[in-house]
């Protein structure tokens, strides 16, 4: 880290940030029970309640989250700005490896076969937003389609959902800006994804 010009790097240890059992945790909107907190309960409470605390430990100004997990970047903001923290939550782009996929150290679960077909999540994305961009509407049917084409391919698919940016909820005819958020299984692995459009003109 001192190569990116690092001052100082707290890493406390497990002890550190527990000294007693968290009974104390943040409690988060119905959103966090969707998507990836459909299959993860209680996971994104857990990552803000320790969010939170490594907030208060550190008291930053900012705050960097990665889009690839779009749930959780949105979930931080959410807690930021309505528990009134003086922090600014900055979303950083995925980096992706030429193929497309999505850098991850759950990348290195993948069996060399895994890793070649893993590119295809990124492949479904782009061709779901393509879709969307080309003026298709029924965006029930292109979640489906994009399961289906996982599925037909040997992935164990958990959802393929396009939601609003601004709130995650279901995608409405009118909104302008939408994200498509996928996880499925690709032999042991577990991978997320997702693709931002925007229908305005907007870039991310």
């Amino acid at each position: 880290l001192e190569g990116f010009g690092a001052d100082l790097v707290f890493a406390p240890s497990e002890s550190d940030m527990y000294p007693q059992p968290q009974q104390v945790k943040v409690a988060l909107p119905p959103i966090a029970n969707e998507l990836c907190g459909a299959f993860r309960p209680g996971h994104f409470s857990g990552a803000a309640t320790i969010v939170l605390k490594l907030f208060n430990i550190i008291q930053p100004e900012i705050a960097v989250f990665g889009k690839k997990d779009y749930q959780q970047y949105y979930l931080m903001r959410q807690m930021s700005e309505q528990l009134n923290l003086p922090v600014k939550i900055v979303g950083a782009e995925t980096v992706r490896a030429p193929d497309g996929l999505a850098l991850s150290s759950r990348n290195q679960y993948l069996k060399d076969e895994e890793r070649t077909e893993a590119a295809f999540l990124y492949q479904m994305l782009t061709g779901v937003r393509q879709a969307i961009l080309n003026g298709e509407k029924d965006l029930g049917r292109l979640q489906g389609q994009g399961v289906d084409a996982l599925v037909s391919r040997g992935w164990r698919a958990e959802y393929v959902e396009i939601r609003s940016q601004g709130n995650l909820e279901k995608s409405r005819m009118e909104e302008k800006n939408l994200v498509i958020l996928a996880a499925a299984w690709l032999g042991k692995t577990r991978l997320i994804d997702n693709l931002e459009v925007f229908l305005d003109g907007g870039s991310a």
